[in-house]
């Protein structure tokens, strides 16, 4: 098995040798680099081509946010899960409209953030509990550009994509996806093709944001 290559960023060295040692722990994942700033962290993304970048938001320099656009502007396969002290909505939205595919709170049990760095690998997104409530406040009550009818963009999609949406939403990965609903991964990625498109978004994490402005129902 391949391992999940890792880069963590952190402007504390004792928090990114503590997460180093969790992460290495598993057998299923190696880290391929440290940065304690937004440049840094950049700069050994493209070079180790990571499929995740555990990042801090707060910074010297630049920050996390900013270093996330850059990101997942120029690697299209790593995924950015932010580990963070803040969890005030306008953080987690800013992250999400970054590019962010997770984000989870410092306060997290060792084993939820292992968890959450494997089903963003997978494909998945995975948004801490604690911090949901108030996304969904800042969802209801910001406009995103472009954004203005997304109580209707549901109505576009069929019913089966609009299953397949709520899947991404609830956090599931495309095997997963392909799995609960008998269907094969190939057929989850053409599904999520078409929604995007419909959507007018490019990635599964704002398919994700639009969906729940639209009051999209997570599945049971």
């Amino acid at each position: 098995m391949t391992p999940i290559r890792v880069v963590i960023a952190d402007d504390h060295r004792l928090m990114r040798t503590g997460l180093r040692r969790l992460l290495e722990m598993e057998p299923d994942m190696e880290v391929v680099g440290e940065a304690a700033d937004g440049r840094e962290a950049i700069e050994v993304s493209l070079r180790e081509h990571p499929d995740v970048v555990l990042m801090d938001i707060s910074m010297p320099g630049l920050g996390g946010i900013e270093a996330a656009r850059t990101i997942t502007g120029q690697l299209e396969g790593t995924r950015i899960l932010f580990l963070t002290i803040h969890g005030e909505e306008q953080y987690v939205l800013e992250a999400i409209q970054a590019g962010a595919a997770g984000y989870v709170l410092k306060d997290i049990s060792s084993a939820t953030l292992v968890e959450a760095v494997r089903r963003v690998a997978r494909g998945g997104a995975y948004v801490d509990p604690e911090v949901v409530p108030s996304l969904l406040r800042s969802l209801r009550r910001q406009a995103v550009p472009g954004w203005e009818g997304d109580s209707r963009v549901l109505d576009l999609l069929s019913a089966r994509e609009r299953e397949v949406l709520s899947l991404v939403v609830a956090g599931y990965s495309n095997r997963e996806i392909a799995r609960r609903l008998y269907i094969s991964e190939k057929t989850v990625k053409n599904h999520l093709s078409s929604i995007f498109a419909k959507m007018g978004v490019r990635d599964r994490t704002q398919a994700a944001v639009r969906a729940l402005r639209a009051g999209l129902k997570l599945p049971g």
